[in-house]
This record gives C-alpha cells, sequence and structure tokens, in this order.
C-alpha cells in the first residue's frame, strides 16, 4: 500500500468506523503500511494517537461502549402505581390488577423551565439584584416566545429571588389568565457538589447541605409524574435559576446529580422536561435561546 493511501485511511478512521482501526493495526503490524522505515514508524505512531482516542472497552475487544448497568427506575418519584397499590390486594388477583389501574396516571405532564434574565451583578443582596434594560428585554423575548408556542398553560410558578420574580412578571404580560405563584424552594444555591470540581465557585459544606436538601425538596414538589385525578395534559411554567434546572434535568434523566455543572443555560432560556403516566421522562429542549437575536444572548 502506497503512502499516500495510507495517510487517506488513518485519517478516515479516525472520524470513522472503529471496526477499521483494529483491521488497519493488523496490516501495519505485518509491514503493510509503509515502503521506508521512516513512513513505516510514522504509521505506528498514528495508530498509536487513534488507539489513544477509542474508548476503553474498545481496547478490550469489543467494538461498542458498554451500558453503565444502572438500570431505569420507574418508580423514581414514588407514584409508580404498582408500588401505591402494593399490600391492599392479594398479588395476582384480579382485585389485585385493577387496583394498579386506578393509580395509573392518564395525564402527560410538560414542565417548562425558564432561567431568569440579565440582572444586575454589583448588588450586594437580593433586592438589589434586579434585571438590567438588557435583562428587561430578554425577559420580553422569552414571554413573546411562550405564547407564541400556542400551549394552554396552568400555572407559572416561580422563584422568590428578585431577578425571577421579575422574569416572570414580565412574562406573564403575554400569558393573560396564567396564575403566578411564588415559592421559596426554587431559590438558586449550591444542590450538590460538582464533578470534577471547579476552581472560581467553592461554596461550604454547610451550604451544600442546606441548599442541597433544599432544591431536592423543590425537586420532589414539582417534577413528578401526574396525579391520578389529572384527566388532560397539562402545561407549566417554573421560573427560577441555573444550578435549581441544571440539577432538575439531571435528576429527572436520572442522569449522576454531580455532573449538574458540566451545562450550560443562557439568561431566559428554556428548558422542557416532559413526564409520561409511565413515568418515563424526556428532555424535549435544554436552555433554547434560538428565539433570541444574537445581540440579545447573555449567561450571567
Amino acid at each position: 500500500m502506497s503512502f499516500r493511501r495510507g495517510v487517506r485511511l488513518i485519517c478516515s478512521v479516525a472520524g470513522g468506523s472503529a471496526v477499521l482501526v483494529y483491521a488497519a493495526s493488523a496490516a501495519e503490524s505485518r509491514g503493510y503500511f509503509g515502503e521506508t522505515q521512516r513512513e513505516r514508524q510514522w504509521f505506528k505512531s498514528g495508530f498509536a494517537v487513534i488507539h489513544a482516542a477509542q474508548p476503553s472497552t474498545w481496547l478490550s475487544g469489543n467494538n461498542s461502549v458498554q451500558p453503565s448497568g444502572n438500570g431505569w427506575d420507574s418508580n423514581w418519584d414514588k407514584r409508580d402505581p404498582a408500588s401505591l397499590a402494593n399490600g391492599k390486594k392479594k398479588e395476582g388477583t384480579p382485585d389485585d390488577l385493577s387496583e394498579v389501574e386506578n393509580h395509573k396516571a392518564k395525564a402527560t405532564r410538560h414542565i417548562l423551565l425558564i432561567r431568569h434574565s440579565q440582572y444586575n451583578l454589583s448588588g450586594s443582596e437580593d433586592k438589589e439584584r434586579y434585571l438590567t434594560s438588557l435583562g428587561r428585554e430578554q425577559a420580553e423575548l422569552t414571554g413573546q416566545r411562550l405564547a407564541a408556542l400556542g400551549m394552554k398553560y396552568d400555572i407559572l410558578v416561580h422563584s422568590s429571588m428578585t431577578r425571577a420574580t421579575e422574569t416572570a412578571r414580565i412574562i406573564s404580560k403575554y400569558l393573560p389568565g396564567v396564575d403566578l405563584l411564588s415559592c421559596d424552594l426554587l431559590r438558586e444555591g449550591a444542590p450538590i457538589k460538582p464533578v470534577p470540581p471547579v476552581g472560581h465557585w467553592k461554596p461550604d459544606a454547610v451550604q451544600y447541605h442546606e441548599d442541597g436538601a433544599r432544591i431536592e425538596a423543590a425537586f420532589r414538589r414539582y417534577i413528578h409524574r401526574a396525579d391520578v385525578k389529572q384527566k388532560e395534559d397539562s402545561y407549566e411554567i417554573i421560573v427560577c435559576h441555573a444550578n435549581v434546572i441544571r440539577y432538575f434535568v439531571c435528576r429527572a434523566l436520572q442522569f449522576p446529580p454531580e455532573g449538574w455543572l458540566r451545562m450550560g443555560l443562557s439568561n431566559g432560556s428554556i428548558t422542557w422536561l416532559t413526564i409520561r403516566p409511565s413515568g418515563r421522562v424526556a428532555l424535549k429542549v435544554l436552555g433554547d435561546s434560538g428565539f433570541m437575536p444574537p445581540d440579545k444572548l447573555t449567561w450571567t
């Protein structure tokens, strides 16, 4: 094989099928690549780089990444119908099956998580951390976007912090008839120590302990499958904070919660979670801000 053809193969393998890595590596080991010692050494270095880029499970002879082994917990919100009916009837009887059916949710919940708009970073306390003029523009754009989606919203819940409250009030102008509800549980905080750690933000253990319990309580209050009495699909808006939203997403998808800081959300962005009657959760949108002009985007 010519040197030039070998170069093309290595380049294509780096972005293509991992199976070819092994075939090409075997060919290299038999001296099929390169007419000179220098060329053979170059191929050896090239394949070393490719091998290093492959997941460790591939190197052991498996051509696909292996599952983590962590299955889906269908009773993650403690509302699985089988668990609710458990112990009330003898297992396997017709009455038992009927009891399970009676506890099954019928509706889907759509939860739209909105990050507050840009605010005054120089404020020393919450009441001074009000929205900037750009932040108010962002909230207007978010409100317009939510209205344009044309969904029948059931409620708009917001964090009691100033920046979230102001964002929610501006959004509500575009959603007449939707009730506003303030909630202290949704206030910003440190949900859990992030992995990997970051150097610029290091809350102490007490803050993680206190904030983490509160934000987890917020998750349990707002993120769950529909009540059995709910007959129609619902659309609920929650205006809060980046840390809270990212933690909610990790918990709802049953991802490691300590990975919450690996995501970024712009101000006024929309994150959309869907919870089916079965308890299955889907992330339809994460941090959507495509409805904003580029010069209106911020991440403060």
